[in-house]
Formats: C-alpha cells, structure tokens, sequence
C-alpha cells in the first residue's frame, strides 16, 4: 500500500522516524509520501525519503505558513523562499511540490499569535500558490494541493490556468465533501485523497461513493486525523501503519474486496507520483 500524504518530518515523530517506517512496513504500506510545509520541512523531508526505502518527499510552502510572509518586505521574502523550493525540487527523493493550495480556515491553535484571515493574506496565498504551480508544472512533478474553506478561489485559480494542468499528476489532499471540487477533478484527471476523518464523517462517507475508482488514492495525513476507533481511544498521534484501517473501512462501504482496493489504491499513487 501507499500512503500518499504522511509528515513524516513533524516533530511528533522526532527521533521515532524509524520505528514509525518499521511498523507501517509490517501492516503492508511499503511507500509513504512526506510532503514538506515550509523550507526546513521540505528539506526534513528529503532528509528521511534518503534514510527510508520506499519514501518520497515533496517540497512546498503549506498556505498557513505564508503568514509569515505577511511583512512589508513580502515581495522579497517570496522570492527568497521560492528560490530555496526550487533548489531542492531537483533532488531525485523529490517526486512532487507539496504541500500547497488555499486555506481560509481560522486555526485556533497556530504558532502565529496574531493570526487571521483578511483579503491581503488570501491574496498572498493566491500569489504563492500559482508560482508553485508553475514550479510543479516546469519541473514536471506531481502536485500535491491543500484546500481548506476556498474551492471557489482554488477552482478558478486552476481554471484560469488550464495549460499548467497535466492529467493524473495533481491531487486534490483530504479532499473536501464537495461536489464542484469532484466535477473538476474528473474533468481534469486530478486525484482525490482519503484520509481516517472518513470513518467518522458521514458526509465524506457519501461523497467517496461518487468517486471513480481510477482517482482514489488513500492518505493518513500523520500525525493528524487518526480514524475510528482509535480516535475515540485517543490513540495519537495518527501513523502510516493506519493507513490499513482507513482502506478496510473504505472497502467495505464501497463494496470491493481489501485486496482489491489496495492494488487500485496502490497503482494510482504510483502514476501521480511517476513511479512505474
């Protein structure tokens, strides 16, 4: 199995790296993709896709982290931290940019004490998220896309720029419930990642019913999003190893065999990440 978003290189895995790769390698997931959320993450983790057979790393600026950036010199800041994503986007550990996209969601937990969502930030995010997308597409990497509370700015960003758009090389991560965001990736040929919230979201639970089966591809988000029944166990933090829970359960409410998902599962993920 593949699981096609796991961070790896948060520090809640610091120094169990190993032990966490050995116990995802046991319950059958034999690839993890480790995409990064800022510079020193990115680089974390083409640091662990080096240690770990089987592991990949992607390179991006995560939207939350361009708060950051929110500075008079921002135009500057932008630039420094786009030149220091395409140095290491050659790396041969590096099959996509990620984690990036839109976020208008208000964190209440944030290492920014004064963050908040406004007009100039969105707009810095926009900014941001199409010169990574040109990055993906000049480099010919896969895509790994966050969307949270802004389909409608992330749609027409995509739409507006059709020409970056390359069949099966994107993802739509933890793709939201929603029907417009379906309709475009089926058009475009774009992946839709499942993660554990589905066994506890029954919204999720119907949508993935529409799903077709040649763009599904399954995800842990680790740490986050630990899947039932561990999540009323507060088991956390979430780990690759429970990518098995979320494809039994996913299985079973679509009605194919595990076996079955995990080959679909697998050999999706291998062609968004060009690794046939």
């Amino acid at each position: 199995m593949f699981d096609t978003h796991c961070h790896l290189n948060f520090k809640a895995f610091a120094g169990k790296e190993e032990e966490i790769v050995k116990s995802a390698q046991k319950a059958g997931i034999q690839h993890i993709m480790i995409p990064g959320t800022d510079v020193k993450s990115s680089k974390k983790a083409i640091e662990l896709a080096e240690r770990f057979e089987g592991a990949y790393a992607a390179v991006g600026i995560h939207p939350h982290h361009i708060y950051k950036l929110k500075v008079k010199s921002q135009n500057l800041k932008v630039r420094e931290e786009l030149l220091e994503i395409e140095k290491i986007l050659s790396h041969p550990k590096v099959v996509a940019v990620g984690e990036v996209g839109l976020d208008r969601h208000i964190y209440k937990k944030t290492v920014y004490n004064d963050y908040q969502v406004d007009e100039k930030f969105v707009a810095l995010q926009k900014q941001f998220f199409l010169m990574q997308l040109k990055l993906a597409h000049k480099y010919k990497k896969a895509l790994i896309i966050h969307n949270r509370e802004a389909t409608d700015d992330l749609l027409r960003i995509l739409s507006d720029n059709r020409s970056l758009i390359t069949d099966c090389r994107m993802v739509f991560h933890c793709c939201e419930p929603e029907q417009e965001l379906l309709d475009f990736a089926v058009k475009h040929k774009i992946f839709l990642g499942v993660d554990g919230d589905i066994t506890y979201q029954k919204d999720k639970q119907e949508f993935i019913q529409k799903f077709p089966s040649e763009l599904l591809v399954l995800e842990t988000d680790s740490p986050f999003l630990l899947p039932e029944p561990l999540r009323s166990k507060r088991t956390y933090p979430n780990e690759p190893k429970n990518l098995k829970i979320v494809a039994e359960f996913i299985a079973k409410i679509i009605g194919v065999s595990l076996s079955k998902l995990e080959n679909i599962t697998e050999e999706n993920s291998k062609k968004l990440f060009q690794l046939n």
